[in-house]
């Protein structure tokens, strides 16, 4: 029996119940206990672990943390070391974090670029320097080699989120003087992401995976460097990229029965639940053998429980390895 179908009893929460409160799956519950020491201060008797009020609360910051670009090694220290009040609330995860200030307790570094990239990677401080810069020829020659060194989702966490939210938080508290370095910067990473990307995988009836922005939501980034990493993976994919109108979803998904539909939106203004809901529940195939897509609901705007048939993974790699699973079977 999986952890996520564990009965609830005294003690505190089993695993499947702290993942449902964080909205993360119990595999990366798992993970963040075995790799970062993030796990119930007690334990019990058998097999099953039972998580305190106290244990919960260390997991709300851990995603907090990551939810503002904060590489996970990093996050779980801060974790461990500063845990959350008990007034916190828990920053709903996403593929991309939502713009916020690093935490206090991150030593700030400006690397001479004037962005506070706080315990940065040394290659943020090269891409903020050329961003500001507006070197083209630099900006591509970095991105590149960041992606070539760490891997595509590594590069994207560790590397291309944090520069991308350092020069969010100058353009916002700076007025209106940085917004081209925001735009030439997330061009140049979208640009990127193209170039890093194998060919388009031949498509394989019913192992699809459809990506778009809900209407009214243009921010595409996260979907390019989701698409380009099922590419990687020999996944076929169909991006939709932004603000794809409901009946145009709805006759993509029709006509092309994929086994997945990940929908991205930034804001709770354009995040639809009875929208997911809605492509969570088309069918297609013959009678008796029906299908429906897996619905994923990615970014910061799906706050809240995930809509009932829908999965909300946490993070990139969550996103990947759920529908890497999912169109391989």
């Amino acid at each position: 029996m999986s952890e996520s179908t564990e009965p609830a009893g005294p003690g505190g929460l089993t695993t499947g119940e702290v993942a449902r409160r964080l909205g993360v799956a119990p595999t990366t519950v798992r993970t963040w206990d075995q790799r970062y020491g993030l796990g119930p201060d007690r334990h019990t008797g058998g097999r099953h672990r039972r998580w305190t009020p106290a244990d919960v609360a260390r997991l709300e910051r851990m995603c907090a943390l990551t939810a503002t670009g904060i590489p996970p090694a990093e996050a779980a220290r801060l974790a461990r070391e500063r845990p959350a009040p008990a007034s916190a609330p828990a920053a709903p995860p996403s593929v991309l974090p939502r713009r916020a200030p690093a935490p206090q307790a991150a030593p700030a570094s400006r690397a001479g670029s004037g962005l506070r990239l706080g315990d940065a990677r040394q290659e943020c401080k090269g891409i903020a320097r050329a961003a500001l810069r507006l070197d083209a020829a630099a900006l591509d020659r970095l991105l590149l080699d960041a992606i070539r060194e760490h891997g595509l989702v590594a590069a994207w966490t560790e590397v291309i989120v944090p520069t991308l939210q350092a020069v969010g938080r100058k353009w916002e508290s700076s007025g209106e003087r940085y917004v081209e370095v925001e735009h030439f910067l997330s061009w140049h990473v979208s640009g990127a992401l193209r170039r890093a990307a194998p060919d388009t995988a031949p498509d394989r009836p019913g192992a699809s995976v459809v990506l778009a922005c809900v209407p009214g939501d243009n921010h595409t980034l996260a979907l390019e460097v989701l698409s380009a990493a099922l590419a990687q993976r020999g996944i076929p994919v169909r991006m939709f990229g932004g603000a794809l109108p409901v009946e145009s979803l709805i006759a993509a998904v029709r006509r092309t029965g994929p086994a997945a539909v990940a929908l991205w939106a930034q804001s709770r203004a354009t995040a639809s639940r009875p929208l997911a809901q809605h492509v969570a529940a088309m069918e297609w195939g013959v009678r008796g053998a029906r299908r429906s897509p897996l619905v994923l609901t990615l970014g910061p705007g799906w706050s809240g429980r995930p809509a009932p048939g829908t999965a909300r993974p946490h993070g990139l790699a969550d996103a990947v390895q759920a529908l890497e699973g999912l169109a391989t079977r």
